[in-house]
């Protein structure tokens, strides 16, 4: 993805400055100061427990951000100030002067790449540093990653509904949870797998195809050919102005007689709408053709304006669809199109509160749509609002650390991971339950486990994707055996 270094890392610093983080985070980082702990060297993982939307995936995201973010860690005086007058009174004063000179120097991430597929409890981030450091680093790195993943794997869900020709347009910016709840998502969303955002500041910081067309407001603004102003047209190679409003009449007239269909149901407004913005925007017209009736007026008013534009050699891009059935109204407006020669090109926008099993369901129909634009079910991932990554304790000193929990489902593996995919010849993920490996590693860990016998070994934990993929993670320095969540 394209992106403008310097705004990206100026957005990430007014988004999310070192205090955007949790007070405990600092209490915490005082307590092991006090205790002169705070340099000891020390590895967090992160990672989500279960995989989002009820699927078999996630994809990895908020990368980038993380290490922008890690990059300018630093407290100014006002940040310390401020915490001055939160933490307790009895808090040392020196405390404070070891916050002014805290930085990430010390800190080093290894992480899977970003846009990666990735499964639940597989380690995203993992970070070694200094104890107290990397301690206060958790609230920030959780916030960074946890939405920008979510809705990077809500993205590629939607693709996969979508399929691999029709186009996606992300639009949930006045939908979204907040102005950055909007940014993130434009962002994450065409790594996902979205082709183009309506947001307009994303395409400025992060490089991101912009798109727009109108809104219905604009076309209900007009109700007379009066309010068109100016009412002539230079065609596009230059010649003397023509006066378009009058070009327009006569081609409506010729479109209702081939179509079949009565002048007297046209809407002066809505065709003084797409007249106006015509005359504005004469190599960009795809106006929104449903706020009144699309057969009976929208369509005929768009048709009108657009054969007038190819006559004084425009090129018209087609219509927008927001209401009703998408599905059939489609395939009524290409049959429309077809009569036509010069809109052989145009293409057709769907939008209506499209979410991924609507999406799905008119992927299975027969339809013209060539561009789908979704918003609130996009930027909101309505059907799960969190993928709920955690951030936790791994090693200090080089000595494993475990949680172990009331619920087994919190508990955690100790001691530091690397991540492995195997892949056939062709380059395929292997399918686990058939791997030779596997079959010796399920009789070794039942034996042991009949046993209850303690042994020092590695722990294997994967899962797949239908069966072209699958992922291991080997554990170190793990004191006993375990057998938890394998999916076959």
């Amino acid at each position: 993805m394209a992106t403008c270094e310097g705004s990206e890392a100026r957005s990430v610093l007014s988004r999310v400055p070192p205090l955007l983080t949790d007070l405990y985070q600092f209490t915490m980082a005082y307590a092991y100061w006090r205790a002169d702990r705070h340099n000891e060297p020390a590895v967090f993982e992160l990672f989500f427990r279960d995989n989002p939307f009820g699927g078999g995936f996630s994809l990895f995201a908020g990368l980038s951000d993380c290490l922008l973010f890690l990059q300018n860690f630093a407290f100014s005086d006002d940040d310390v100030e401020y915490l001055r007058s939160v933490l307790p009174a009895d808090t040392d004063a020196a405390f404070f002067s070891y916050l002014k000179e805290l930085d990430c120097s010390a800190v080093s991430v290894s992480a899977v790449p970003e846009g990666s597929v990735v499964f639940a409890r597989v380690p995203l981030l993992e970070v070694s540093g200094p104890l107290a450091v990397v301690q206060l680093l958790e609230t920030s790195l959780l916030c960074l990653v946890n939405y920008a993943s979510l809705v990077c794997s809500n993205a590629a869900r939607f693709r996969l509904a979508a399929g691999p020709r029709r186009r996606l347009l992300e639009m949930g910016l006045r939908r979204a949870q907040g102005p950055d709840g909007g940014l993130t998502a434009s962002r994450y969303t065409y790594i996902g797998g979205f082709d183009l955002t309506s947001n307009a500041l994303a395409g400025r910081l992060f490089g991101i195809p912009v798109a727009g067309t109108m809104a219905h407001s604009y076309v209900t603004s007009f109700s007379s050919l009066e309010e068109v102003w100016p009412q002539t047209l230079v065609p596009c190679g230059g010649a003397g102005s023509v006066d378009f409003i009058c070009l327009v009449k006569g081609w409506l007239g010729r479109v209702c007689q081939i179509l079949g269909s009565k002048t007297s149901l046209v809407r002066e407004g809505e065709l003084a709408a797409f007249l106006s913005y015509a005359i504005a925007y004469p190599q960009n017209f795809l106006p929104v053709i449903d706020s009144y009736s699309v057969s009976c007026s929208g369509l005929l008013c768009f048709c009108a304006v657009a054969l007038a534009l190819c006559e004084l050699q425009y090129q018209p891009l087609g219509v927008r669809l927001d209401s009703g059935d998408l599905c059939r109204q489609s395939l009524e407006v290409r049959r429309v199109f077809k009569e036509f020669p010069q809109f052989e090109s145009l293409i057709i926008v769907g939008t209506n509160s499209i979410s991924e099993q609507s999406l799905a369901e008119l992927s299975k129909k027969e339809n013209e749509i060539d561009v789908v634009g979704v918003g609130t079910h996009l930027v909101t991932c309505t059907s799960q609002p969190s993928l709920g990554c955690v951030y936790k304790l791994t090693e200090v000193r080089g000595r494993p650390r475990m949680k172990m929990s009331e619920d087994p489902e919190k508990s955690t593996l100790p001691g530091r991971k690397s991540v492995y995919r195997l892949l056939d010849a062709d380059g395929l993920y292997l399918p686990v339950y058939n791997h030779p490996f596997m079959h010796f590693f399920l009789l070794f860990s039942l034996f042991f486990c009949l046993h209850n016998i303690c042994v020092y070994t590695v722990y294997i934990y994967y899962v797949y994707i239908n069966t072209h993929t699958c992922m291991y993670i080997f554990k170190k320095n793990m004191l006993c055996l375990y057998i938890k969540y394998i999916y076959i």
